[in-house]
C-alpha cells in the first residue's frame, strides 16, 4: 500500500466516524471526502450534522454541501466526483479519508457502476413531473405493468428509484435491473486501500441518536426545515426525504406538536440506523470491523491497523 492509500470510514448514523475521521485526518495529514448521501446538500447542514465551519477548518473537506436541494444528486454523479476528490487530495499530498454512512456510495466506490447511458433531460423532467403530480405508489404500479422484475426489487414508497428504473426503461428500451448486472470500472479497489466498519452497542446508539436530534433542534434545525419549505421543491426530491424534514415540516404546518415531531423524527432515525447496520453487515463482510471506542483510541487502533497492512 502506498503512503497516500485511501482509507474508508463506513458506520451507521451517530456512530462517530466523523470525529474518528477528523482525529484522523488532523494526524495523518488527510483530506475527508464525503459519502453521505444526504451531507452533498447545500440547505441541509444542521439536520443533516454536516461538520461544523470550525471542522471544515481545521482540515480539508470534500463534496460537502456543494450541491442545491432543487437537484437530484444520483450515486453515479457522486462515483465521478469521488474519483476527482481523491485524486485531488492525493495530488496535493494528503490521504483521502472517505466517511459516511451511505452504502451505495460505497458500492459505487470499491464495485463501480454500470455503464447506464445518460438520460435525456425532457424524459427525466417527464418522469419527475409525474412522480410529483401522482405519487410513488401510482409511478410504481406502472412500472410494474412494464417492468415487473424491477418493480419487484423497489418499494411504492420510493420515488427516487421508481423515477430512475421509469426514465431509464424509456431511454433505452433496457431494464434498470440489465443494466445493474453489468460490471462496472471501481474508482478504488478495495485491496489498495484500509477500509473500516463501525458499529456500537444498540443502546448506546439509539441514546446517541436521540441525543444528536435533541441537539439539532437546538441549533436550528426547524429554521433550517422553514427556509427549505419555501424554496417550493417537489416532494420526490431527495433533499425533500432527508430524516426530520417530514415530520418537522408537519410541525410548522401545525399537524403535529413540537414534541411528537421531534419524536417522530428520532424514531425514523433509528430505524434508518437499523437499515444501515443490515446493509452494512451483509455487503461488508470483508472491512476490518471496529467496535467504537472513545474517539482518540479509536483513531490509534486505526493507525496502527494501517501500519500493520504495509
Amino acid at each position: 500500500m502506498t503512503q497516500l492509500a485511501p482509507i474508508l470510514i463506513a458506520g451507521p448514523t451517530a456512530c462517530g466516524k466523523s470525529e474518528v475521521a477528523l482525529v484522523l485526518a488532523a494526524r495523518l495529514g488527510g483530506t475527508i471526502i464525503n459519502a453521505d448521501a444526504m451531507q452533498v446538500y447545500r440547505e441541509l447542514r444542521v439536520l443533516t450534522a454536516r461538520p461544523s465551519a470550525g471542522d471544515e477548518a481545521r482540515v480539508p473537506h470534500l463534496l460537502y454541501g456543494h450541491v442545491p436541494a432543487a437537484e437530484a444528486y444520483s450515486a453515479a454523479r457522486y462515483a465521478t466526483e469521488a474519483r476527482r476528490a481523491l485524486a485531488s487530495a492525493q495530488a496535493s499530498g494528503r490521504v483521502p479519508i472517505v466517511v459516511g454512512g451511505t452504502g451505495l456510495y460505497f458500492k459505487a466506490l470499491i464495485e463501480g457502476l454500470s455503464p447506464i447511458p445518460g438520460i435525456p433531460p425532457e424524459i427525466r423532467s417527464r418522469w419527475r413531473e409525474r412522480a410529483a403530480a401522482e405519487g410513488a405508489p401510482a409511478l410504481h404500479e406502472v412500472l410494474t405493468a412494464r417492468d415487473p422484475a424491477m418493480a419487484a426489487r423497489l418499494r411504492p414508497s420510493d420515488p427516487q428509484r421508481i423515477v430512475r428504473a421509469l426514465e431509464v426503461l424509456e431511454a433505452t428500451g433496457v431494464s434498470l435491473a440489465t443494466w445493474q448486472e453489468l460490471p462496472g470500472e471501481p474508482v478504488v479497489r478495495l485491496d489498495e486501500a484500509t477500509a473500516i466498519a463501525l458499529g456500537r452497542e444498540p443502546a448506546e446508539l439509539k441514546s446517541r441518536c436521540d441525543a444528536r436530534f435533541d441537539r439539532m433542534m437546538v441549533e436550528g434545525a426547524v429554521e433550517e426545515v422553514r427556509a427549505l419549505l419555501a424554496l417550493g421543491l417537489g416532494p420526490e426530491l431527495p433533499a425533500m426525504r432527508a430524516l426530520g424534514v417530514a415530520p418537522l415540516a408537519a410541525m410548522i404546518a401545525g399537524r403535529l406538536t413540537r414534541e411528537t415531531a421531534a419524536e417522530t423524527a428520532k424514531a425514523d432515525t433509528r430505524r434508518y440506523v437499523k437499515r444501515q447496520h443490515t446493509w452494512m453487515a451483509r455487503n461488508m463482510k470483508s472491512w476490518k470491523w471496529m467496535w467504537t471506542q472513545e474517539t482518540e483510541s479509536l483513531a490509534h487502533k486505526i493507525v496502527d491497523f494501517i501500519k500493520s497492512k504495509s
